[in-house]
């Protein structure tokens, strides 16, 4: 996490300094308090889709069907529910994370840590997706279509999560803070 310069700068705030990234004027708290609020927010998101996919994964077992898949079915299905399971701790983390650390003076840490835990969920649900997309094509399908549909549509979720907003990253990369017409904003910023 970048570091925030400290000192008075003039705003009659002691500790409060003009981040050279986001133009705020803001304290290291304060802008983990702010950065704290808006990953929940973003985990919200994720844990729902996260809870229901899981529990969909744990359903299929008990189906009568079930018996009938093949062993490199029934093979990818226990390997996307490790994946799944492994998403759920990884996007669930971030609240444990914080509860056990609330109120030891280390909310900057404790910002970086989950976002790092959260940077990691994503690509574990993008693993679990495609494992559980791969395990429907395949029963549905029964032919090398789904590995092409597959295929596709972890293209899709690649572009969508990870290439667009590394594409707006490279992108800004050359405009200084607030060049663009907007608000300069730093985000969520807590890099490993």
């Amino acid at each position: 996490m970048g570091q925030i310069p400290m000192g008075n700068g003039g705003n009659g705030r002691d500790g409060a300094g003009t981040n050279p990234r986001s133009g705020r004027r803001e304290t290291e708290e304060e802008r983990a308090d702010r950065q704290w609020g808006e990953l929940l927010q973003e985990l919200r998101v994720a844990q729902t889709g996260v809870q229901i996919l899981f529990g969909f994964l744990l359903a299929v077992v008990f189906q009568p069907r079930f018996a009938d898949l093949s062993t490199v079915d029934r093979n990818i299905y226990v390997v996307t529910v490790m994946l799944g399971s492994a998403t759920a701790a990884a996007l669930i983390g971030p609240v444990s994370y914080h509860r056990l650390l609330t109120g030891r003076r280390m909310k900057p840490q404790t910002v970086t840590w989950a976002s790092r835990l959260t940077k990691l969920g994503l690509g574990l649900l993008f693993c679990t997706m495609c494992s559980t997309l791969l395990l429907i094509m395949r029963v549905a399908l029964h032919n090398v279509v789904a590995l092409w549909l597959v295929g596709a549509m972890a293209l899709w979720f690649l572009v969508c999560w990870f290439v667009f907003p590394l594409w707006a990253i490279a992108r800004n990369n050359g405009l200084r803070p607030g060049e663009d017409g907007g608000a300069p904003d730093d985000e969520s910023d807590p890099r490993p």
